[in-house]
């Protein structure tokens, strides 16, 4: 079984919201904030970001519902290549449905998209 989900988000919607300290604690995990930091916390990344966490819930088939948005963090390994990292609540969804995910992103200056490929583990 293979489930998807994807996500379209504006980018000044984000640029807008991750002026508040607040926002970016309740969304975007510590790593999460940590690589975000380190591009500048560029509006496009973050909009991928929150763009990822969306994304997720729909391939999971609960929406955003039942995890905290900060479970759910979209990093990048040494290569350059997206993941998803998974904690707490996020997690155990994932590991009770033994779900794995595969995550594609792309993003302009204006808008930022992701899609999750959720696969039953072998």
């Amino acid at each position: 079984m293979i489930a998807l989900g994807i996500d379209l988000i504006e980018v000044d919607r984000i640029r807008r919201s991750i002026q508040s300290a607040h926002f970016c604690e309740r969304v975007f995990g510590a790593q999460e904030r940590q690589q975000l930091a380190a591009r500048s916390m560029a509006a496009e990344s973050a909009a991928a970001c929150f763009a990822a966490k969306e994304a997720f819930g729909k391939a999971l088939g609960c929406g955003v519902r039942g995890f905290s948005l900060a479970e759910v963090q979209l990093l990048r390994a040494p290569s350059g290549r997206p993941y998803l990292s998974l904690c707490g609540r996020a997690l155990l969804l994932a590991e009770e449905r033994g779900l794995e995910f595969a995550v594609s992103v792309t993003h302009t200056k204006q808008y930022a998209a992701v899609v999750v490929a959720a696969e039953k583990k072998a």
